[in-house]
């Protein structure tokens, strides 16, 4: 025959409650670690665009690579405009398709572009730029996605292009240009180009770290149901059988 059992009162509510610990520290580990792994992601993906402008040689210089996490942030220039204006197709106002106006802007021994603005059509007038100028704008990487060039003898490029610019100015250029705050007069806003994106592996480490955590909770709780089922199963209690004669 069998009779139910029940470990001690004590037993039981130890049990239980070293269960619930464990399994809170492991949800709570857990949690801080996808925490982690999400504010990595947010600090590479960080919104520069609202900071205060520092000088762009604060953030580059003329010979430097593109400063990757800077991408979006403010930065301020002085300096004298130059020949060598462009126009940039494929740029949309809203919903409306039309061009940047681009100009290389002369700071100390190089030159940076700077989109001024947007139009409906190019048009030399709104092109022209000279004088010295201040401008405030947010730094962008150039483009390459190696889009043809339907006519290169005119003003007009598919995208904003260090290589092709360089052979329009007698100076070099910094690997980034910026689009100016404040359009120019007779331009609207330039919209803004990019933000950075933060990159598929990033803080990963600290994601695995917190379903390790999770599933080691899971685990603690799966014993301690494991133990419980064991210990109230019914017991097997043998019974003397009497002899027959």
């Amino acid at each position: 025959m069998t009779a139910p059992r029940r470990p001690g009162l004590l037993t039981d509510i130890g049990a239980a409650v070293l269960a619930l610990v464990l399994v809170g520290i492991a949800g709570w580990l857990g949690k801080w670690q996808y925490d982690a792994w999400q504010a990595h992601r947010d600090a590479e993906a960080r919104d520069l665009t609202g900071v205060a402008a520092v000088p762009l040689q604060d953030v580059m210089g003329s010979d430097d690579p593109f400063p990757g996490p800077d991408l979006g942030r403010p930065v301020e220039v002085s300096g004298e405009w130059l020949d060598g204006g462009f126009w940039v197709a494929d740029r949309t106002y809203g919903d409306t398709d039309g061009y940047w106006a681009v100009a290389p802007l002369h700071v100390g021994d190089a030159a940076v572009l700077v989109v001024r603005g947007w139009a409906a059509e190019p048009d030399d007038a709104l092109l022209a730029a000279a004088g010295a100028a201040d401008v405030v704008g947010w730094i962008q990487a150039p483009e390459g996605s190696l889009v043809t060039d339907a006519d290169p003898t005119d003003d007009v490029f598919p995208e904003i292009r260090v290589a092709d610019a360089v052979q329009r100015v007698d100076v070099d250029l910094y690997s980034a240009y910026l689009i100016s705050q404040e359009p120019a007069p007779g331009l609207e806003p330039a919209e803004l180009a990019a933000l950075p994106e933060p990159g598929r592996f990033t803080g990963v480490r600290n994601l695995l770290y917190a379903f390790e955590w999770w599933v080691f909770g899971a685990f603690a709780a799966f014993i301690w149901w494991r133990w419980r089922r064991d210990a109230t199963a019914p017991e097997v209690v043998e019974v003397d059988q009497p002899v027959a004669r």
